[in-house]
């Protein structure tokens, strides 16, 4: 299977380094960005549209984060749903697009005001958009990816419906992986975010009532979205649901030479809330990686960075 990744800062080889690394493993070719104003911009209208074009099944796993910016919609909201109506065109575009997955985020289920412990959150949850906007916890942002599938009109002149609505009315099935935080290991030689989260575990609960994680392989990914299922299906991918005093505890006996704190906040001795595969598990998939493993890789990637 030819695989392709569209990408900003075509020139940027450290950005690049992880994809030189995956083009040696099998065929992946990679695209420029359509270059519009003397500029190469993912936001504008075509920037997709080469990579998507012959493809049936179409990959849609990044979006611009910035925990530091001081204008979140400016810089990440406008842009990561500009992006994603992009990738949309340029589905319905192409003629051959059949299948457009989507990676979303457990902050799309688990931001609410609810009460706990003992929720249970599965795909049919969506996180609270009020509430999000008026208490803006520390990843209010992804409240985007609610109005997405929910079609609530958000940006002036570019769509008045979400990608759901989209792909219904084009007949593209539309598959949204909802990962929870995911660990183990990076290709990348900057750390990413998710990983810096899952080593500020009581930071992790606070934000979204839970710590939940997953680490799998990209074909297991490949084989959930791919797969017989409905024009629309959401999956929520979550390989382990703890809390701070249950993980305080693994890390401080596999990792005995750290210093992990053992006395928390009252509000921190369990979990709100868990996140629920049973949909994914029920048709037989299985996750492959345990918290040995994924906090082994964890640490080795930590250990032997030169920015560690």
């Amino acid at each position: 299977m030819e695989t392709g990744d569209c990408r900003r800062g075509g020139q940027n080889e450290k950005k690049m380094a992880h994809l030189r690394v995956l083009q040696e493993l099998g065929e992946l070719r990679i695209f420029k960005a359509k270059k519009t104003s003397n500029r190469e911009n993912l936001t504008d209208e075509g920037s997709f549209s080469l990579p998507v074009s012959g493809s049936e099944y179409v990959f849609h796993v990044a979006t611009p984060i910035s925990f530091a910016s001081q204008d979140p919609e400016k810089d990440m909201i406008n842009p990561a749903i500009q992006g994603e109506i992009n990738v949309l065109k340029s589905c319905l575009n192409s003629n051959s697009a059949k299948r457009v997955i989507y990676t979303s985020s457990a902050a799309a289920v688990s931001i609410n005001n609810l009460s706990g412990p003992g929720l249970v959150m599965t795909e049919e949850n969506w996180s609270d958009i009020d509430f999000r906007r008026k208490e803006k916890p520390f990843n209010w942002f992804t409240y985007f990816m609610s109005l997405l599938f929910l079609g609530l009109p958000y940006l002036k002149g570019v769509s008045r419906k979400g990608s759901l609505y989209i792909c219904e009315e084009n007949k593209i099935d539309l598959v949204t992986l909802v990962p929870a935080l995911i660990a183990g290991n990076s290709l990348l030689s900057d750390p990413p975010s998710s990983l810096s989260l899952s080593m500020s575990i009581t930071k992790i609960q606070k934000l979204s009532g839970s710590i939940s994680f997953i680490r799998d392989r990209p074909s297991s990914c490949t084989s959930v979205s791919c797969g017989e299922r409905n024009s629309f299906c959401r999956c929520i991918c979550c390989s382990h649901n703890t809390n701070v005093p249950e993980i305080a505890d693994f890390l401080r006996q596999r990792y005995p030479h750290y210093n992990v704190i053992s006395q928390f906040e009252e509000c921190l001795s369990s979990a709100k809330l868990t996140l629920s595969s049973e949909k994914l598990t029920n048709e037989g998939f299985r996750f492959e990686y345990g918290m040995k493993e994924m906090y082994d890789e964890m640490m080795e990637y930590f250990e032997t960075n030169p920015w560690a």
